[in-house]
């Protein structure tokens, strides 16, 4: 009988255990997009969670300290802006092959919603980094070594095909700053923000994240985009 009792308590044990562990499995890795918990979506809890700092000086800041524009790090022959040309338009049309892209609509651009033709040469979209690399170069990315940064100005997470225009008023603009014209994309940006600032370390200011939270307080379950690049380009880029 005691050994009995015995099995029975081990019994109950093990049964537990798995229940635990399949329970874990459900709930995915940290890396996957969800919808969140504890009085948020995913976007929202990352925002919170984001380390607060003071602006630091532009000093030193130039577009080359990230590289130079556009380089291939993903090594598919293609330059990163006809390969962000390619994800975001339609009726996308090549000069040769399936790289260069010559043609193509922005439809519609998600910072204004108004639809935008894009002509190789005569353009009126551009390729927007999210997260301004100015902004970024204020927010941590000036500690970096340079692999770091080349990847942060060519990882897709953080570039977008926008009206020009639209993009030249943001500047290098945060959060707290500016905002795209096109209520109904607010929190898909401020969410892509949030993911690009969380992946590379990037700190926030304080009313940038009042700002994040602002919006995305207002789409309780966004989730919060994932994948892109390694945060470490080939060692075969370099930056001045």
């Amino acid at each position: 009988m005691t050994r009995l009792r015995d099995g029975a308590v081990i019994a109950v044990v093990v049964i537990f255990a798995v229940a635990g562990c399949k329970d874990l499995q459900d709930k995915g890795s940290p890396g996957a997009q969800g919808t969140g918990t504890g009085g948020g979506g995913a976007a929202l809890t990352a925002a919170d969670a984001l380390t607060v700092k003071g602006r630091a000086p532009k000093t030193g800041y130039t577009r080359e300290k990230f590289g130079s524009a556009w380089a291939d790090t993903d090594s598919n022959s293609c330059d990163t802006r006809d390969d962000i040309l390619k994800r975001d338009l339609k009726e996308v049309k090549f000069t040769d092959g399936d790289c260069k892209v010559s043609s193509g609509v922005l439809d519609p651009d998600p910072y204004s919603g108004k639809d935008v033709t894009y002509k190789r040469g005569r353009s009126l979209v551009d390729i927007d980094h999210l997260v301004a690399l100015s902004d970024a170069w204020q927010k941590g990315a000036k500690y970096w070594d340079a692999s770091k940064r080349i990847a942060l100005a060519n990882d897709p997470l953080n570039l977008l095909a926008v009206d020009a225009s639209a993009n030249r008023g943001k500047g290098d603009g945060d959060t707290a700053t500016w905002l795209p014209s096109d209520k109904a994309y607010r929190c898909t940006y401020v969410a892509a923000q949030v993911a690009v600032k969380k992946k590379y370390g990037l700190w926030v200011t304080a009313a940038e994240k009042a700002a994040m939270k602002k919006v995305l307080a207002t789409c309780p379950g966004q989730k919060l985009p994932a994948g892109g690049n390694p945060t470490k380009a080939p060692s075969r880029f370099k930056a001045h």
